[in-house]
């Protein structure tokens, strides 16, 4: 099974764009984000140990809200 994660741009590490170029900038990073959040809900075990995460961070991760795209620091 091949798995293709899109890629995503971090939105601090770019200068912030106005107006309409900034919703649509806003809106493709929110539907890559959900597209990854579901990619990672369905990696099997042996992935998402190799990855570094447990099943409970990928699943609470995947219910993160399409407006929750900031990045979850681990601690």
């Amino acid at each position: 099974m091949a798995l293709s994660l899109p890629s995503t741009r971090v939105a601090s590490s770019r200068r912030p764009v106005r107006g309409l170029a900034g919703w649509l900038v806003r809106l493709f990073d929110t539907r890559a984000a959900q597209q990854s959040r579901r990619a990672l809900r369905d990696l099997d075990e042996a992935i998402l140990r190799d990855i570094g995460l447990t099943r409970d961070e990928a699943l609470r991760e995947a219910r993160r809200g399409f407006w929750d795209w900031e990045p979850v620091r681990r601690g």
